[in-house]
């Protein structure tokens, strides 16, 4: 990569030698690349490679050891996304950030008052950016009434509303089907025609090799690569993340038996209002067996784990472990009998981020060993564990005395796992399993699972990664609007097929 652009082309954003060090942790070490301005440039890397710290010190959030950040020729001291934004930085968050209360005129204007005020004014402003980008939105709608490729336009608009002109965007397909990933492409590539330069961060690579011009690749803090999509596969990109080729989901040969794990029957759940949520509900788990379930976020597929686990109960219908019949058990009843349980948000759900790992080894485990002897929890117990699951999970901390929030997302997430499965359940609910982890970390889960699978394992897989559902579930049922409206062949669907079921625009196979 040439360390000065040429005559034809300008720079919008150029880093050199930043470097960003916390308490026994180097983030950053000497990241250097530019980018072209009206231009698409992908950064990709490890959970844990340096990409999160990095974005956070070009939006403010976080200042640098060392290094200098150029923005437009010139060098830059961000000490707040306030000074980000002054410079036309804006940034997209893969977690939205909407009050699902509010309208989508009231969620863009909020905290920018200054700008257009809250009336008239405002309101044309947000027209005009919905209809030159062609996002479509109805400034008067409900958030809470939008689907999840809206809400995302939703979050460019805002960014756009300030004065963005270099957008930041956080894994913005995660929780997209294909068409909403088109739909979302289509109006990048128009904020690209109009002379925005966009930062893509995301761990799909042929997405990022779909949508990108340049890629830059990170590795374990520092840049090891810059690329063009044209000149490398999804694999190649894979290796100089990672150093090594990697495997996809795979069914293998089916290790389904005739024993029956989990029965859905009947199930119909509401919410405070009366509207149900789920109804209907009725599926086997066996032994062996992976279902998965492939539905647009908002569908029902959280009250379908909190049925599952207890924490909400049905109006209609029963759920049966085995032979026997716990719709009236407690949470603690059904993790005592073996449901092990990967939750959807793993930081609100999974974790307690100021404890230490072996105290989160303890988490939902309190009843039994290893985490407990007789009465008391059993420290040495509990310790000598989570030094398993470290290591058998490859899970990267300097000791099981960090504090969780310490962890990148992915070994976050691959110490759920070890802990989950050192349970021995026998149901596994896997809520986005993957989501937001790097392709090792994605790897080393997938075949954490077909291995549990193997050994006899029923498992509930909920999954917006299409990819991931199809290589790994022995069928899939997709769930809209709280029902099941089709079942299908993980053998014989494509991604698009499914993506139309679970929009409405398809039926089942």
């Amino acid at each position: 990569m040439s360390s000065t652009a040429t005559a034809a082309h300008e720079v919008a954003v150029a880093v050199s030698g930043i470097g960003k060090s916390f308490p026994g942790v180097v983030a950053n070490r000497d990241i250097t690349f530019e980018i072209e301005r009206g231009t698409i440039h992908a950064l990709v890397g490890e959970n844990g490679a340096g990409k999160s710290t990095l974005m956070k010190i070009l939006y403010g959030v976080q200042r640098p050891d060392e290094g200098t950040i150029e923005i437009n020729g010139e060098t830059v001291s961000l000490h707040s996304p306030s000074d980000a934004i002054a410079r036309g930085v804006g940034m997209v968050f893969q977690h939205f950030q909407l009050a699902d209360n509010f309208t989508v005129l009231e969620n863009v204007v909020l905290g920018a008052e200054k700008l257009h005020g809250i009336g008239d004014a405002a309101r044309s402003e947000v027209l005009r950016i919905s209809e030159e980008y062609g996002f479509g939105l109805d400034p008067d709608e409900l958030v809470e009434e939008l689907g999840v490729g809206e809400r995302q336009r939703v979050e460019i608009l805002k960014v756009l509303y300030r004065g963005a002109k270099i957008i930041i965007l956080d894994e913005p397909t995660a929780v997209l089907v294909p068409q909403e990933v088109d739909a979302l492409f289509a109006n990048l590539r128009g904020l690209k025609a109009e002379g925005h330069t966009l930062i893509f961060i995301s761990h799909k690579l042929d997405e990022v090799r779909a949508i990108a011009d340049d890629i830059t690749v990170i590795r374990r803090g520092t840049t090891v690569a810059s690329v063009k999509p044209a000149d490398v596969s999804s694999r190649d990109l894979a290796e100089l993340m990672v150093g090594s080729e990697l495997p996809s989901p795979s069914t293998e040969e089916s290790t389904v038996t005739d024993r029956v794990k989990l029965t859905l029957d009947g199930i119909t759940v509401r919410d405070r209002s009366g509207r149900a949520v789920l109804s209907d509900i009725g599926f086997q788990i066996h032994a062996g067996e992976i279902l998965g379930i492939a539905g647009v976020e908002g569908n029902g597929q959280t009250e379908l784990v909190d049925t599952v686990v207890g924490l909400l109960r049905p109006a209609e219908g029963s759920i049966r472990l085995g032979e026997e019949d716990i719709t009236g058990w407690s949470t603690k009843k059904r993790r005592a009998a073996g449901i092990g349980v990967i939750p959807e948000d793993r930081h609100r759900h999974g974790l307690l981020l100021d404890a230490p790992l072996w105290e989160n080894r303890i988490l939902g485990h309190q009843t039994r060993p290893p985490s407990v002897k007789g009465p008391w929890i059993d420290r040495s117990g509990a310790r000598q564990d989570t030094d398993r699951i470290v290591s058998t999970y490859d899970v990267r901390t300097p000791s099981i005395d960090t504090t969780a929030r310490a962890l990148s997302g992915g070994n976050q997430q691959k110490f759920i796992v070890g802990r989950e499965m050192s349970g021995e359940p026998v149901l596994l609910i896997g809520a986005h399993p993957t989501r937001g982890v790097d392709v090792g970390a994605q790897a080393a889960i997938w075949d954490h699972m077909r291995a549990a699978r193997r050994e006899g394992l029923a498992v509930l897989l909920i999954s917006a990664d299409l990819d991931e559902l199809i290589g790994l579930s022995d069928t899939i049922r997709v769930l809209l609007r709280g029902k099941i409206v089709g079942s299908f062949d993980p053998q014989t669907v494509t991604p698009q097929e499914l993506g139309s079921a679970m929009t409405g625009a398809g039926g089942a196979a």
